[in-house]
């Protein structure tokens, strides 16, 4: 494929999954059992100011954005597109899907929702072309002040959905549902709908892939790890391309397990499929046996 094709095939897929991430927001409102805390926060706004849905929706999009700045983060075109367009194919969602009162309906309303919501996240992120505002918040916090992400996903969430609460949006048994299935779901469709560049298009366009990534780390914000150096298939936090191409450039001239060492034959097993639980316990393991052979070489006797 060729770096145009690629090109057009990660904007429509990024455009596709902006688009059916606002139509599952809106399901999601539609069911009436609860939403997201963001969208508890989008509700309470809209409620109490009169304006439309989808465009608080854009209005807080924008306005997390702006705290990109002090975190001296660079937005990506994704980033760009999901704060101009999830607001409105929410509307559209909210004007042809109507309110549902039936219990049967709201829950199947719902679980229709949650189920689209994590393809279209699998679709917005697979790209990489940079994450979603919220998600840049999480990753700039985490890298400006060394909070785990869990933490810092747990405070910023916590707190829009008490302000959303406060102001009259819709708290309820989907909020926890929600909550706790969001991360399994997108665990699945990450993996699946990522786009995996090829070499030559990772080095002949840097520049091009930099200006479209921005810099802040793409994350579903459901697991801390390093997202410099995290692979894909191991479960939510993906790396930038540009993540990659700099990890690749430390690996050949580290001492890691499975870089060249000076004393061992190269493994022929590339460091890329090295998962971090093996890194630990091969690290672990290497530390151990080259210790006890150092105390026994010291306890040895030397010969007159």
């Amino acid at each position: 494929m060729t770096s145009r094709l690629l090109l057009t095939r990660r904007l429509a897929q990024l455009l596709l999954g902006l688009f059916l991430y606002g139509i599952a927001i809106a399901m999601m409102v539609r069911a009436g059992i609860g939403v997201s805390p963001w969208d508890v926060l989008a509700q309470g706004v809209s409620l109490k100011t009169g304006l439309l849905f989808g465009l608080v929706t854009n209005l807080v999009g924008v306005a997390v954005l702006l705290f990109w700045i002090p975190l001296r983060q660079r937005p990506g075109l994704g980033t760009v597109l999901n704060v101009l367009l999830v607001g409105p194919s929410a509307q559209v969602g909210l004007t042809i899907i109507p309110q549902q009162t039936e219990l049967w309906a709201q829950v199947l309303l719902f679980v229709g929702g949650l189920l689209l919501l994590a393809v279209a996240t699998g679709l917005y992120i697979g790209p990489k072309l940079g994450p979603g505002p919220r998600d840049g918040l999480m990753t700039g916090l985490h890298a400006r002040t060394g909070w785990p992400i869990w933490a810092v996903r747990t405070g910023i969430e916590v707190t829009v959905l008490v302000i959303g609460w406060f102001l009259g949006g819709n708290v309820g048994i989907g909020t926890l549902a929600f909550a706790l299935l969001v991360g399994p779901l997108c665990s699945i469709t990450l993996p699946f709908f990522a786009i995996r560049l090829p070499k030559d298009a990772a080095t002949t366009a840097a520049a091009l892939e930099s200006e479209l990534e921005g810099t802040a780390e793409q994350s579903a914000g459901l697991e801390e790890q390093d997202a410099a150096t995290f692979d894909v298939r191991d479960g939510i936090l993906l790396e930038t391309d540009a993540a990659t191409r700099m990890r690749d450039h430390r690996a050949s001239d580290s001492n890691l397990i499975g870089a060249v060492q000076p004393d061992r034959e190269p493994s022929p097993r590339s460091p890329r499929g090295i998962r971090p639980a093996q890194a630990v316990a091969a690290y672990w393991l290497d530390d151990r046996l080259t210790r006890v052979a150092r105390a026994r070489a010291r306890r040895r006797p030397r010969r007159a």
